[in-house]
C-alpha cells in the first residue's frame, strides 16, 4: 500500500518537485498527500496547486497564536493520513507535538555533510559559503531524522559532492542541488521500501 508523504517547504520547491516526479514515475512507492509552507509566496505552494495537491500556508502571519498554529498543522497532517513528513527546504522548527506524533517519521535534507555545517542559520547559500571558506575539498548532502534541535537527528543517508578549487558559492550550490534531487528520490525510495517508518 502506498505511503502518504507530507512535504514542508519554504522556498522554490525544486526538491518537492523531485519528490512529486519520483512518485509519479514509480521510483518512490508513495504519493505527496499535502504540502505545507510558512511562506505564502513560495514556489512550493504554487507547484503543489499545479499538481492538484492540497497546499496550506501555515505561519505566524496567518495564525499568530503559536499553540493554535501547532494544532492546525498537526490536524492537517492527520486529516491527510500522513505516514511520513519530509522537510524540503523548510525554514521553521517543527513543533514538539508534531515531532511526538510522527516520531522517527520526519526527515530533513541538508546541503552539507553533517555534523559539519549544521545548526541554526546554516541553510541555503550560508552552508555553501561556510564550506568554501573552511577550505573543504568535498561537501555533500545529508538526509536525517528530525530532532528537537536543528540538524541533530540520526543520519539516514549521505552522499558526497566535490568542491572545486575555483568554485563560487553559486556554482557549488548549483552542483549540490543537482545531486540533491536525485539523491532524495533514491533515499526516500529506500526509506519507504524498507518500511523504516514503522
Amino acid at each position: 500500500m502506498k505511503k502518504n508523504i507530507a512535504v514542508f517547504a519554504s522556498g522554490n520547491g525544486s526538491d518537492l518537485q523531485a519528490i512529486i516526479d519520483g512518485c509519479k514515475a514509480g521510483r518512490i512507492d508513495a504519493e505527496v498527500c499535502v504540502v505545507v509552507s510558512n511562506n505564502s509566496k513560495s514556489g512550493a505552494l504554487a507547484r503543489a496547486r499545479d499538481e492538484g495537491i492540497p497546499a496550506f500556508h501555515m505561519s505566524a502571519k496567518r495564525i499568530p497564536d503559536a499553540a493554535e498554529l501547532e494544532q492546525e498543522i498537526l490536524m492537517i497532517l492527520l486529516e491527510h493520513n500522513t505516514d511520513v513528513v519530509f522537510l524540503a527546504g523548510y525554514m521553521k522548527k517543527i513543533a514538539d507535538s508534531v515531532l511526538q506524533k510522527y516520531a522517527d517519521r520526519i526527515y530533513n535534507i541538508h546541503p552539507a555533510l553533517l555534523p559539519k555545517f549544521g545548526g541554526q542559520g546554516m541553510y541555503g547559500i550560508n552552508v555553501h559559503r561556510a564550506v568554501i571558506e573552511a577550505g573543504e575539498v568535498q561537501t555533500g548532502i545529508t538526509i536525517h531524522k528530525v530532532a528537537p534541535e536543528y540538524d541533530t537527528g540520526e543520519i539516514v543517508a549521505q552522499c558526497t559532492v566535490p568542491v572545486l578549487l575555483d568554485d563560487t558559492v553559486e556554482e557549488l550550490a548549483a552542483r549540490v542541488l543537482a545531486r540533491e534531487h536525485t539523491f532524495l528520490v533514491e533515499t526516500l525510495a529506500k526509506i519507504l521500501s524498507q518500511d523504516m517508518t514503522q
